[in-house]
């Protein structure tokens, strides 16, 4: 009977892997897109979107521990130069890929199969991360999350909230709100993050926590617990996201719109070793370090997106340069 739990488990995991997939592409979801957003036109909607994808996690926790802790979650560890180095690395990565480990998974789902091999740069960047900044493991802090420890009040409170949340979502789409986001070709950033986070969520409470970088990074250092099903779950979400872009019927990119393979497996391999760095990668700090409240991640996080920041600022102004000198201008 306990096979026949864990295996139904599982199978709804895998669901929610492929819902999150479909999610991610259907709405672009990135964090180079979300600061490009911000540097360009000078709206936070992605970003804000992103964080809010952190909160629904959140108060999905605080409800659970209400009703029944979910399995022991990530640590939290303490904010260092390496961390914000690592946070750095990660940024310039993802710049580099020209997608954050969310956006390869929604640019691979559109068909531009250079996308592949992030994951497999991400891999390479775990396994030289060592050799080049030394394996000396992050401390940890002593004191648990204040999500786990979180008075009741707050906790119904934020059921509230999810219940007024999902009121007006209804109300917004209509009676026929699901299908007519399914038939969407692009989502909003925010209903992509909502489902993200829910299905993220879902996920955390059945089997446990998990990220598919995570599970990469994992894979680099010989650490084989639970990895097969882990992967395995990273197959659906790759799944969902090639299902979320043969249902929209996008065309897909040109040859010259499509991302570089070299250009991919360099992102993926600045990406995985800043992500031990820190550690983590930005799945994991938007979906479990930011919601669980860890300032580490929060401020990884931040400094991430400065540095994609800067990179786009500093490409913009050579750029502008170039321009300025070339014959005729």
């Amino acid at each position: 009977m306990d096979i026949m739990i864990r295996g139904l488990a599982f199978a709804a995991a895998a669901l929610c892997a492929a819902v999150m997939g479909f999610a991610i592409q259907r709405g672009a979801t990135c964090t180079v897109a979300a600061v490009d957003q911000l540097v360009r036109q000078r709206r936070a909607t992605r970003l804000l979107a992103l964080v809010e994808a952190s909160l629904w996690v959140c108060g999905g926790l605080l409800l659970a521990q209400r009703l029944a802790p979910p399995a022991p979650l990530s640590a939290g560890y303490a904010l260092t130069a390496r961390a914000l180095a690592g946070a750095v690395l990660l940024g310039l990565g993802a710049f580099v890929n020209r997608a954050c480990v969310f956006g390869a998974v929604a640019r691979f789902g559109n068909g531009e199969w250079a996308y592949a091999l992030t994951p497999a740069g991400f891999y390479l960047g775990c396994l030289a991360a060592p050799a080049l900044f030394g394996a000396a493991a992050p401390p940890r802090l002593p004191q648990g999350s204040f999500v786990a420890s979180a008075p009741p009040a707050l906790a119904w409170g934020v059921a509230a909230a999810f219940a007024w949340r999902l009121a007006a979502a209804a109300r917004a789409n209509g009676t026929g709100g699901l299908k007519a986001l399914l038939r969407e070709r692009l989502w909003s950033p925010h209903a992509a993050t909502s489902v993200i986070g829910v299905a993220f969520l879902a996920m955390l409470l059945l089997v446990g926590a998990w990220a598919y970088t995570d599970a990469l990074a994992d894979l680099a250092r010989g650490m084989a617990r639970g990895l097969g099903a882990r992967l395995l779950l990273a197959a659906c979400l790759l799944a969902g996201a090639v299902a979320g872009g043969r249902s929209a019927g996008r065309p897909r990119p040109a040859a010259g719109a499509a991302g570089s393979p070299a250009r991919c497996l360099a992102g993926g391999a600045l990406m995985g070793a800043g992500s031990l760095l820190i550690p983590g990668s930005n799945d994991g700090l938007i979906l479990l370090g930011m919601p669980m409240l860890w300032p580490h991640a929060w401020a990884a996080f931040g400094a991430m997106c400065a540095s994609i920041a800067a990179a786009q600022w500093a490409q913009a102004r050579l750029a502008g340069r170039r321009r300025a000198a070339a014959p005729g201008t």
